[in-house]
């Protein structure tokens, strides 16, 4: 049964009511384009696609049992580097997952969880499952609003956790955030996140548990500085993550090969350096994205900025950044070529700048790096 809701009350409730039903769940943003919305609930045998009336407290009726190896929930994973795939996740992988986040980040008996994400997103969704199995609160926000997060982060009786992704934790610690009374954490996932985000994040005595995950494997696959106690990760051939255990997804098992590439660091901790299908091959070098991305992002005239490679004669793909400028800064594209000499090899450095006035992404403010 599909879900065609914008997150709130009446989500969760007909969320847990399509379990107690004994179905599957599929929540559907209802954003999504109706050609992409009718493939989606191709399959479906009800979509609800607006509140359907009154309904009994349903609080009495979120204490239930099911298998674990039952499917649960058909997400659509984000599609940042192609089309969106549906992932069946089960009660295991749901399960497991919130145990293995409670481990990381510990478990307060007064946790409210602050949700600002997508629920057709695994990172959203999974904030209201954690809820239920811990029997802790969650809030949950239709969209990110920075001055509406950042009064509630303020609170003296505010969240005890968020989850954000980089592009909205810069905007509230632009917007003031800074030494909230009540929050342990805010779980930082869904993209690169930069030295400087954390140093000022730090600064604000903003605390972060930078996150690594998918979809596929049930949201977090790594918390701080470690893997969830229940997930075994490895590096595959060509710096592969390659990732184990019980969140993953049944048809990615028995290991799920992630399509990320990363390094170990001295000491053990595992760095993410971007995904193998954004590698850009110039002159015969790869080039992470990623790292380029991260260097640019530092010059104080880059709002945003993404790095992908242009068909090109001589190199094969050209390193080309295109940013989005400070609406107050004026900076060209030679100044910006020159500030990376110092921090990347010579086959890494850009040699091309478009500039925009925004790049594309997607519900839970990830990089449509593909529609660049």
């Amino acid at each position: 049964m599909a879900i065609i809701l914008p997150p709130g009350e009446e989500f969760a409730i007909y969320f847990h009511a399509i379990w107690l039903l004994g179905a599957v769940a599929v929540p559907i943003d209802p954003n999504t384009p109706q050609d992409q919305r009718a493939e989606r609930t191709r399959s479906v045998a009800f979509a609800i696609d607006a509140p359907l009336g009154g309904h009994e407290d349903p609080a009495a009726a979120l204490v239930t049992s099911h298998e674990l190896d039952a499917p649960a929930v058909v997400i659509y994973s984000s599609g940042s580097s192609g089309v969106a795939k549906p992932i069946e996740l089960t009660f295991g992988n749901l399960w497991w997952s919130a145990a293995g986040s409670a481990v990381a980040l510990g478990l307060s008996e007064n946790e409210r969880w602050l949700c600002c994400l997508p629920l057709s997103h695994i990172g959203g969704l999974s904030i209201l499952v954690r809820a239920a199995i811990y029997a802790t609160a969650a809030t949950v926000h239709e969209s990110f609003d920075t001055t509406t997060v950042l009064s509630e982060l303020h609170d003296l009786n505010g969240p005890t956790v968020v989850s954000l992704v980089p592009t909205t934790l810069q905007r509230l610690l632009d917007a003031g955030l800074e030494n909230p009374p009540a929050l342990r954490w805010v779980l930082l996932g869904g993209g690169p996140i930069s030295s400087e985000l954390l140093e000022r994040a730090a600064q604000a005595a903003v605390p972060i548990a930078p996150s690594y995950g998918m979809t596929e494997a049930c949201s977090q696959i790594i918390t701080g500085d470690a893997a969830l106690f229940c997930t075994r990760v490895e590096l595959g051939e060509s710096s592969e993550i390659l990732v184990s255990g019980p969140t993953i997804a049944p048809q990615c098992r028995p290991q799920l090969s992630s399509g990320d590439l990363g390094r170990w660091r001295p000491g053990g901790t595992l760095e993410i350096i971007g995904r193998s299908s954004d590698l850009i091959i110039s002159g015969g070098e790869n080039v992470a994205p990623e790292l380029v991305e991260s260097v640019l992002a530092k010059h104080h005239a880059v709002n945003d900025v993404a790095v992908v490679g242009r068909p090109d004669d001589e190199w094969g793909e050209l390193v080309t950044a295109i940013v989005v400028a400070e609406a107050d800064q004026i900076v060209s594209a030679d100044e910006l070529i020159d500030f990376c000499h110092a921090q990347l090899a010579p086959h890494e450095r850009p040699k091309r700048i478009e500039f925009r006035d925004g790049l594309g992404r997607d519900a839970a403010g990830k990089l449509r790096r593909s529609e660049l």
